[in-house]
């Protein structure tokens, strides 16, 4: 039965408790894929009902018995659609949606939303309400263990399932080929109780055969969009993008990896809260599984076991071998999809694990270290005698509602804890205690940079006595690093000490700091920093980026001052409660209780500090990450601040007021913790409202493991935090934070003793000197070192006038504050002392040299780049990779007249003409004497050479006129191709032996050529399509083609004359009811008829042109601004799809490539200009198209033909470059300065970007490295780079010519189709977006985007310049 295996394999009891944390880590390393026979039962015997056949189909609405929660809202009623989605509205016509990216327009729960297709019998579509406890239980059984903490009782009384069975995509019908056998089965279930509705996804393995499908206005442009899969709220208020959504899949690969992977242990099996009762901002993904953006193979059969077995099963610490030095990174899961302000989350969830056989054959080795040495919170570790100890502790705190799924599995960890005005109070001391010998768990929150909110992870300190694989915690002394070598990584004013398994640094006396970083005891110190935040403000979105932090501590009694510029006002007035924000500095540099240490003397200048902030009574929560990356030159720590969540909103002139307070610190190597309460006041005249907050704080560093162990040092110190002080002036934009700290000993207690003034900070010492104890009461000042007089009152010692510096020859001291540093003059630069200037020796070019590994001087050129590189390029004749040239058999290529013979030399070649022609070999000419045809030349030729061995010259076939027959055959070889009328070979039509020869035309008979006046007026009639209106203007012509001196607007009075070639002769143009007397004129040319009154030409400046569909489009720039305001559409063309499009700047035309009407055409942007079509026959899918302005030359990509073509500007000398190698040739750009062209294939199994020469020779692969679908290519004559698109790993990049330099400049394109680049920016069309979006090539930032009003899908584009681009070679 289908399903009863599945349910089987997640037997479980009724109401079980959460299965152990490293239970589900083996679910996932271990458990096989999902069997197409363990999706839920499902067919039309189960109650299903059927859904229609078709190409967009939706269900009749399904009233169901319960309404389901989406979101915030309930929904009676559910619609199923043939794309592969669910909503809960009747869907739109599927061009609105099923091509464009996250969000729709309306409530959307999408397995796999595509273009699918059940015509013809081609799969089907499934759907039923269920109520049985059988699926029931199967769906309650997925939950529980995708989301062990909130849904261990999760009972539901309800199931939708939809089920798309072997179900294809859209396809075009062809006579050619039959429709693809790639089929796809995939299924969703929703599971709903009365208060929460959970979404499962299951994908069988080998379930899904496409992972994406073609637009349908793609026309025979080959692209593929890849499925999405997620959830969108559809907010009706706006439809322009907007309301909460999730996505799940945005690659080819990470639809690959739906079967491969899971989030809850089983691969292809998804789970997903995704509405509640409860506030729920955002869908709520389960993370026990893993990264979709990854490929992942799936694990070997003898891996893999059955999950019931490990559902069923009790696991102690005697089955389970928990840590193995010799296991493999893992990297546990982020815990909760981003909570942004806007509610637009991306998943990404990453794990990587490699599952082993322990030594019984039953147990799995996993090492949670991370290489931070970092491990889940409320994971279980083994003692010192092998015991498993619990994370677990009396006082631990219980996570709110809102924390993330993968905070703890344990249910006791389930309970909010109580805030002001709901039960106890908050003790200031709550903190975990500490396990013997130091095992303490800490909370680690850390956010890197690139993790959106509620993706941190939880850590836990171990001792070094566990093995790991990382290197914070694994030391070999058979490889130990020494001082001799590593010396220079101390501070200058540290010393090296080696120890058994490494060494260590050490602050010199009068410095302090962890070795690597020391500062001057007693001096003050100095932060910089930037901020960022992405914040919630009550109900407020608020972001801000990189603005300035400023920090200064006068370490000598520990005050710590903070200021923050340029934070919105909304946000920087609701902050005010924080201050542990500078709060850190304080403990850093937190003066010293006699025997303690401060934080700087642990972490020095590079650690991270994570603290997670809730609120009471409205548990907002935030989380904050520092991050300490270093002493700049002038000794000021370096820190990054990132705030992240959702805080109290605090109306303006309110001030915050937070009383004394104290701070308890746990300490482990490598690794600090504190949990606190703190109360605030928030005062306005005589409003006085008293509020509260949770902060969890943990700070992560590497500490020198390799020095003998103090046991004696205390685990935990108290920091005691007075004079505490928060304002925000709105004038300064400032928000100011100032703390006076000490740092000592947990206080029990007891009555107050007396307090020595260096202690306490009561002492008279300057602020740059040291405070040195006595007895009692009395002390002594000393000043810092880099200062000097009697401690009350200390000045700085100029090192370099007194000459007490260390700077060598060829530098320059720098006087510092309490210090002093050494700069170099130009042309040295500093030594590792940081004190001698050495020399910087120029770097030896190997193109002069002789070092460069290019072939031989014959063949190749080596060019020079700077530096030590350079690049090889093979020489005119020769061809490959400039490493190896081998000699280009010219002959081959059919480079002489067919009246000539080649002869090939090494990079070279002649032509010779045969006896009875006459000519330089190139062109030949019969002899006029012989009086034979051209065909009988080349056939008494050849019968001469057949006297000779070996010969295998080809006998021309003549008719009996003496002229080519159009097919020939070679009589040796079996060949055959065909030819034009001068016995030329027609490209692309040579067959093999055996195989049916070419169809060859006859020779058209011989007509005059259209003339201009023909041409205009074929042309403007096929534009007016075919029956102009009576006031359209078409040239008139004579018989033979000339224009009639006398021209009118179709029938209406205005008339004018023209001379010879159409243009208009001045003062010619008459008025109603007059007709000019025209002649035949030879007169010089003035200019061709003004354009009627409603026709605007295009402004003058630079704009950008687009070609969407059947029209171009016209956006000018202001700058590097788009101004969409003033967009317009330039030229409709009826019946076209225009594709590829650029400028000619020389003659103000622009050109265009027409997949509809197989066509290249132009149009001038001079008022009155008409579309000319200047190449009309063979062509197949013209796209990419590339204008060389100097040489008046143009080339295309033709991936139906997959050919690259040249022509001159007008269409004449038309050649074809490259047919060879050539899968899906897309995009083209020209260097006309340096006379290089690229392109790119967007072959999917072996994408490409080559370049060659203007004259296809010296042809080579550029990029095939990681590269997907570079469907998009420019190069910049200004910066000198050639830069692409891709849709596949949706970046853009850039690289130089040569390909050498390569960079990204961003790396979350949507799916770019066509760019160009323009001073300082890139502006590329996006099918996601339907639209010109613009990046800063400098920051790879968006910058702004243009959606015309029309929706659908934009091709090329190119730049209008108001002068053509000049360059270097």
């Amino acid at each position: 039965m289908r399903g009863d295996r599945a349910a089987r394999r997640l037997a479980l009891p009724p109401l079980p408790l959460p299965p152990p944390p490293l239970l589900l880590l083996l679910l996932l390393a271990r458990a096989a894929a999902l069997h197409p026979g363990e999706l839920f039962p499902y067919g039309q015997s189960r109650g299903d009902q059927l859904l229609q056949e078709g190409d967009d189909e939706s269900s009749a609405a399904v009233k169901l018995a319960s309404p389901l929660h989406f979101y915030e809202a309930q929904f009676s009623y559910l619609y199923v659609g043939t794309n592969g989605i669910i909503s809960t509205q009747d869907f739109p016509r599927e061009t609105q949606y099923v091509d464009d990216d996250f969000p729709t327009d309306f409530p959307a729960i999408a397995p796999f939303l595509a273009d699918i297709d059940t015509s013809q019998g081609r799969g089907r579509v499934l759907y039923r309400e269920d109520t049985s406890l059988a699926v029931l239980g199967q769906a309650a059984r997925y939950v529980r263990a995708g989301f062990p903490r909130t849904a261990a009782r999760f009972t539901p009384t309800h199931a939708f399932l939809a089920t798309w069975e072997q179900v294809g995509a859209y396809e075009e019908a062809t006579s050619r080929a039959p429709p693809s056998g790639e089929l796809n089965t995939f299924q969703a279930v929703l599971a709903s109780d009365e208060s929460d509705t959970y979404a499962l996804f299951l994908y069988p393995a080998n379930g899904l055969q496409f992972f994406g499908t073609r637009p349908k206005e793609s026309y025979n442009v080959q692209l593929e969009l890849p499925a999405r899969v997620g959830f969108c709220r559809g907010e009706t208020d706006d439809l322009k993008r907007e309301g909460p959504y999730f996505s799940l899949t945005s690659t080819e690969q990470s639809v690959k990896n739906l079967y491969q992977q899971s989030n809850l242990g089983i691969p292809g099996v998804w789970a997903f809260h995704i509405g509640s009762t409860s506030p729920l901002d955002n869908i709520r993904p389960a993370t026990i599984g893993g990264d979709l953006t990854k490929a992942h193979p799936s694990p070997p059969p003898e891996q893999s076991f059955r999950p019931e077995a490990a559902l069923e099963s009790d696991y102690t610490e005697d089955n389970l071998d928990y840590y193995d030095e010799n296991e493999g990174e893992v990297e546990y899961p982020p815990s909760e999809p981003e909570e942004a302000w806007n509610g637009h989350s991306s998943i990404d969830v990453s794990f990587q694990a490699k599952a082993e056989l322990g030594p019984g054959g039953e147990s799995a080795t996993l090492d949670p270290q991370t290489k931070e040495g970092r491990v889940l919170e409320g994971r279980d570790v083994p003692d010192l005698n092998g015991r498993v100890e619990s994370s677990e502790q009396p006082g631990t705190r219980g996570p709110a509602p809102s924390e993330i799924e993968s905070d703890s599995l344990d249910p006791t960890r389930g309970t909010p804890p109580p805030h002001p005005g709901r039960g106890a109070p908050l003790s200031e001391e709550d903190v975990p205690p500490a396990h013997p010998g130091g095992k303490e768990v800490l909370l680690n929150y850390s956010v890197p940079a690139h993790t959106p909110l509620g993706q941190g992870r939880q850590v836990l300190g171990v001792e070094d006595v566990i093995g790991s694989s990382t290197e914070v915690f694994t030391y070999n002394a058979a490889n130990k690093e020494t001082c001799e070598h590593n010396h220079r990584q101390c501070s200058r004013h540290a010393f090296c000490t080696d120890y058994t398994t490494g060494f260590c640094c050490h602050c010199q006396s009068r410095f302090y700091g962890n070795g690597k970083h020391c500062l001057p005891a007693g001096a003050p110190h100095r932060v910089n920093g930037k901020v960022s935040g992405h914040l919630r403000v009550g109900h407020l979105p608020v972001h801000f980026s990189d603005v300035d932090l400023h920090a200064y501590i006068v370490s000598n009694d520990g005050r710590a001052y903070t200021a923050i510029s340029h934070i919105p006002q909304p946000a920087a007035q609701a902050l005010l409660p924080l201050t542990p924000i500078g709060g850190l500095f304080g403990w850093l540099f937190a003066l010293e209780k006699p025997g303690w240490e401060n934080g700087f003397s642990f972490t020095g200048a590079t650690f991270t500090h994570d603290m997670e902030i809730t609120f009471y009574p409205g548990e907002e929560r935030v989380q904050i990450t520092q991050t300490a990356e270093g002493l700049d030159p002038e000794n000021y720590l370096s820190i990054k601040t990132n705030i992240q969540g959702q805080v109290p909103y605090i109306p303006a002139n309110f001030t915050a007021h937070i009383a004394p307070y104290k701070e308890v610190y746990h300490y482990l190597d490598s690794a600090v913790t504190s949990t606190s309460s703190r109360d605030y006041s928030l005062i306005f005249g005589a409003i006085n409202q008293t509020r509260s907050y949770r902060i969890y704080q943990n700070i992560t560093y590497q500490a020198c493991r390799h020095a003998p162990r103090h046991w004696a040092i205390p685990t935990t110190r108290q920091l005691n935090v007075d004079r505490v002080f928060a304002l925000y002036t709105e004038e300064e934009s400032l928000l100011r934070f100032a703390v006076t700290n000490q740092i000592g000993p947990v206080e029990e207690n007891s009555e107050p003793t007396p307090v020595n003034p260096c202690y306490d900070g009561s002492h008279t010492c300057d602020i740059t000197a040291r405070c040195h104890p006595g007895t009692d009461v009395d002390y002594t000042c000393e000043c810092a070192s880099g200062y000097q007089g009697d401690g009350r009152s200390c000045v700085d010692v100029n090192e370099c006038a007194t000459g007490s510096h260390h700077c060598g020859p060829n530098s320059m001291c720098v006087n510092l504050p309490g210090s002093y540093r050494c700069e170099c003059r130009s042309g040295y630069e500093l030594a590792d002392d940081r004190h001698t200037c050495v020399l910087i020796a120029p770097p030896s070019n190997p193109c002069e040299d002789g070092s460069h590994t290019c072939a031989p001087a014959g063949q190749a050129r080596c060019i020079y780049h700077g530096g030590s590189t350079f690049s090889c390029a093979c020489l005119p004749g020769y061809t490959g990779s400039g490493h190896q040239c081998t000699d280009v058999d010219e002959c081959s290529e059919n480079r002489c007249h067919p009246s000539a013979t080649c002869y090939n030399t090494p990079g070279s070649f002649s032509c010779q003409c045969h006896p009875g022609y006459h000519g330089d070999g190139f062109q030949c000419t019969p002899d006029p004497a012989s009086g034979l045809k051209p065909c009988e030349q080349q056939q008494h030729h050849a019968h001469a050479q057949q006297a000779y061995p070996g010969s295998q010259l080809h006998i021309p076939q003549c008719d009996d006129q003496g002229h080519f027959l159009p097919l020939q055959c070679h009589s040796s070889t079996g060949f055959c191709w065909c030819v034009d009328p001068d016995g030329h070979e027609v490209p692309g039509t040579r067959t093999p032996p055996g195989s049916t020869p070419p169809h060859c035309r006859p020779p058209e008979p011989t007509q005059r050529p259209q003339t201009v006046c023909e041409r205009w007026r074929e042309n403007l009639l096929e534009h007016y399509g075919g029956t102009p209106r009576d006031d359209q203007y078409v040239p008139q012509c004579d018989d033979l083609g000339h224009f009639i001196p006398l021209q009118c607007h179709g029938k209406s009075d205005f008339c004018w004359c023209v001379d010879q070639d159409g243009r208009e002769v001045q003062g010619t143009r008459s008025q109603p009811g007059i007709t000019p007397a025209c002649i035949p004129t030879v007169a010089p040319p003035t200019v061709r008829p003004v354009p009627r009154p409603d026709v605007t030409p295009p402004s003058v400046g630079t704009f950008l042109l687009y070609a969407q569909g059947q029209q171009i489009g016209h956006l000018p720039l202001n700058g590097t601004k788009l101004q969409k305001d003033l967009a317009k559409t330039l030229l409709s063309l009826h019946g076209s799809i225009v594709v590829g499009i650029d400028y000619d700047c020389h003659e103000r035309m622009v050109y265009w490539t027409d997949v509809a009407g197989r066509t290249i055409s132009r149009a001038s942007l001079q008022p009155g200009a008409e579309p000319e079509t200047i190449i009309n026959s063979g062509l197949i899918s013209p796209e990419g198209l590339a204008i060389d302005h100097f040489r008046r030359t143009m080339y295309w990509t033709d991936s139906g033909l997959d050919k690259i073509e040249r022509a001159r500007l007008d269409g004449s000398e038309r050649k074809a470059l490259f047919h060879t190698e050539l899968v899906n040739p897309r995009a083209i750009a020209v260097d006309p300065i340096r006379g290089n062209l690229y392109w790119t294939d967007w072959n999917r199994e072996a994408p490409k970007i080559e370049t060659s020469s203007l004259e296809g020779e010296n042809r080579r692969i550029l990029v095939n490295k990681d590269i997907g679908l570079p469907n998009g290519l420019t190069f910049d004559p200004f910066s000198k780079l050639l830069c692409w698109a891709d849709a596949g790993t949706k970046k853009l990049e850039c690289t130089l010519p040569d390909g050498t330099g390569r960079r990204v400049i961003q790396n979350n394109l949507n799916y770019p189709f066509s760019i160009v680049s323009y001073a300082d920016h890139f502006y590329h069309t996006d099918w996601r977006r339907d639209g010109v979006i613009s990046v800063n090539r400098d920051s790879g930032q968006f910058t702004d985007e243009y959606l015309p009003e029309q929706r659908s899908h934009l091709y090329g584009i190119t730049a209008v310049y108001p002068y053509c681009p000049a360059g270097r070679k």
